[in-house]
């Protein structure tokens, strides 16, 4: 063989390595597109670049650790948003205290549109953190309370979003989530009880998980997969899924009627809900009225808004 076959043959084979490293870089993309904010405006007289550093950890954290073994291509990540409030800060222990809204959307097939998952508020948040404390990763034991509250969530956002593609499609990452949870609740920090409160995380957990109320998880299958992602193909067909999908939310009041997961839907669907509903006719607008109110009373200016919009086409 000539040098200049060899060399030919070689650069050949380098090529060849360069795009199956390319490859496996893109097919273990990791999942989640985290944004992260953390807003100490409430906190006065500490030094602002420890929250700084906490913003920038809690990102990387997030962004940079491998939640699944699903494989994920660079333009399939689930972008989601941690916005945290500290409401205080002990410079003597480094603890801090505050709540933490976590949001996720995922896109609707066959259009631009975006439909919000989660939008939770989580009031229970209090961690110590040191300025430039690295942030460690493991599902086998407690680090710390801050990558626990974050290993929760990256979980749950995981099993939501899993769940609105496939049925019970998310279970696995609720296992991981309640595996946090149990290694958390001996730990005595705040906000993991089992009962403690009805929208810690123990809570949240248990909304997806307990038979009587994790017919949610059929809702989040219903409502998005067979109901939004239909719409482009039938506006009518998919809307009367969503009908559906109400029905059942109802049925999950009935039995338990302050499971946090109601709060949950409340918080992410129901302004979507009015624009959904905005060309329905009217009996569908009725049914829908009159399985949502018994659950949100409060709510009358918006719900008010999907009986009585105007059904013109």
């Amino acid at each position: 063989m000539s040098k200049a076959s060899r060399l030919t043959r070689s650069a050949g084979r380098l090529l060849m390595a360069l795009v199956a490293l390319v490859a496996a870089v893109a097919v273990q993309a990791q999942e989640l597109n985290c944004n992260v904010e953390v807003n100490a405006d409430k906190v006065a007289n500490a030094n602002k670049e420890i929250f700084k550093t906490l913003q920038q950890a809690i990102a990387d954290y997030m962004n940079t650790n491998k939640w699944t073994d699903a494989q994920f291509g660079a333009n399939e990540k689930i972008e989601c948003k941690l916005f945290l409030t500290i409401s205080s800060y002990n410079d003597a222990t480094n603890r801090m205290t505050g709540d933490l809204q976590v949001q996720s959307t995922r896109p609707v097939y066959n259009s631009s549109y975006t439909t919000t998952l989660i939008n939770f508020k989580d009031t229970k948040i209090d961690f110590a953190y040191q300025e430039n404390e690295p942030l460690v990763f493991s599902e086998q034991d407690m680090q710390s309370n801050l990558t626990a509250i974050l290993n929760f969530y990256a979980y749950m956002i995981l099993a939501i979003d899993f769940d609105s593609f496939s049925p019970l499609g998310g279970t696995p990452y609720y296992e991981k989530a309640a595996n946090v949870v149990r290694l958390a609740q001996s730990s005595g920090e705040t906000g993991w009880k089992a009962f403690e409160d009805t929208k810690n995380r123990s809570a949240v957990l248990s909304a997806f998980t307990d038979k009587a109320t994790s017919a949610i998880r059929d809702v989040l299958y219903q409502y998005h997969r067979q109901g939004l992602d239909q719409m482009a193909l039938s506006v009518d067909k998919g809307r009367a899924v969503i009908t559906q999908a109400i029905a059942t939310l109802k049925k999950i009041y009935d039995v338990a009627p302050m499971s946090v997961c109601l709060s949950m839907f409340k918080d992410a669907k129901l302004d979507e809900l009015v624009n959904i509903y905005s060309k329905a006719n009217t009996t569908e607008k009725q049914s829908v009225y009159e399985n949502l109110y018994p659950l949100y009373p409060t709510e009358t200016t918006r719900l008010n808004k999907i009986k009585n919009e105007s059904t013109d086409r």
